[in-house]
């Protein structure tokens, strides 16, 4: 039988799970809710099928899973009830913005013993699971270190405008937004990482979110990570995170496309796919059915997710 959804927070990330949902033959999308109802019709037509529920507890009442796309705030709340009640639990990154009850909320979902995972899309990807095959040979020579690269024209970006939140100090920002999941990335190929300095900057207005971003990391055995952001200029957008080697540097930029490099140019190791978000949404979906049937899966824990969370917060909070 498929695994009955009920999705809470139906806005750009809600919207895209429901309709690849739709399209996963392991599940089916049974409830939504969100208190806008522009975006509650906009996800019953890519979810025809699903009941418009009356409360996230109304959602939650009758499925297998629960998948919280709402911002961040109020996801450990609801992460809490649902796990109480018997409820495999997917939340959107980041975890939370305080780390004390992201830790209440990991400790509860262990306890709860039901299965757990955050969305870092690149979980169980084909770039991540290649890098860190390669890594693990020794195809790259000795790991050292990483680089991770974002800038933008403008933030939020335009197709995350309704999200209004995203452009907000309390819970917004390109650092817990994007460059989380590079950080999540480099930790699954080097290990831990230690925040070694940090520099964001913010704007006059002090309740807007951080323009350009600064760091260094460290893992535990000495590789450093730097981290650079920015925001502002007429340019595309770049995102990417370089997972140096010895003998070979892998790239990986838009999350999916993987490149490597000798000393030379780096070069794309795969064609172009068709739609690479429907890819990466169908692993993400076909390791959360893996997870549900208690077998292994890709998917990033909820301690793995504090982790990163705990990183992405000292970078917001650092002052030199």
């Amino acid at each position: 039988m498929a695994i009955r959804t009920a999705i809470i927070g139906l806005g750009i990330m809600g919207r895209r799970m429901a309709e690849h949902m739709t399209l996963h033959p392991e599940f089916a999308v049974d409830a939504i809710w969100d208190l806008d109802p522009a975006a509650c019709k906009l996800a019953q037509s890519m979810a025809p099928e699903a009941r418009l529920a009356s409360s996230p507890e109304a959602a939650m009442a009758d499925v297998d899973l629960v998948y919280l796309a709402c911002p961040p705030v109020p996801r450990k709340a609801y992460a809490m009830a649902a796990a109480a009640a018997g409820k495999a639990v997917f939340l959107e990154k980041p975890l939370g913005v305080d780390v004390d009850a992201s830790r209440e909320l990991v400790q509860a979902l262990t306890a709860s013993g039901v299965p757990a995972a955050v969305n870092y899309t690149q979980a169980a990807g084909d770039a991540l699971t290649e890098v860190t095959a390669a890594a693990r040979t020794g195809s790259l020579g000795t790991l050292m270190g990483a680089d991770i690269l974002v800038t933008y024209a403008q933030w939020p970006r335009v197709w995350q405008e309704a999200a209004d939140w995203l452009r907000f100090r309390a819970e917004g920002g390109m650092t817990r937004e994007v460059i989380s999941h590079f950080l999540f990335f480099a930790q699954r190929v080097l290990g831990p990482l230690e925040l070694i300095w940090a520099r964001p900057d913010y704007p006059a207005d002090s309740d807007l979110c951080e323009t350009h971003v600064a760091a260094r990391l460290l893992s535990a055995t000495g590789m450093p990570v730097t981290v650079m952001g920015s925001v502002g200029g007429a340019q595309p957008d770049r995102q990417e995170v370089t997972i140096k080697g010895s003998t070979q540097s892998r790239r990986i930029s838009d999350f999916y496309r993987n490149a490597a490099s000798d000393g030379g140019p780096f070069t794309q190791l795969h064609g172009a796919y068709d739609d690479p978000r429907a890819a990466s949404l169908k692993v993400q979906l076909d390791d959360l059915a893996l997870l549900i049937a208690g077998k292994p899966s890709r998917l990033a824990t909820p301690q793995e997710a504090l982790e990163v969370q705990i990183l992405v917060e000292a970078i917001l909070a650092s002052s030199h």
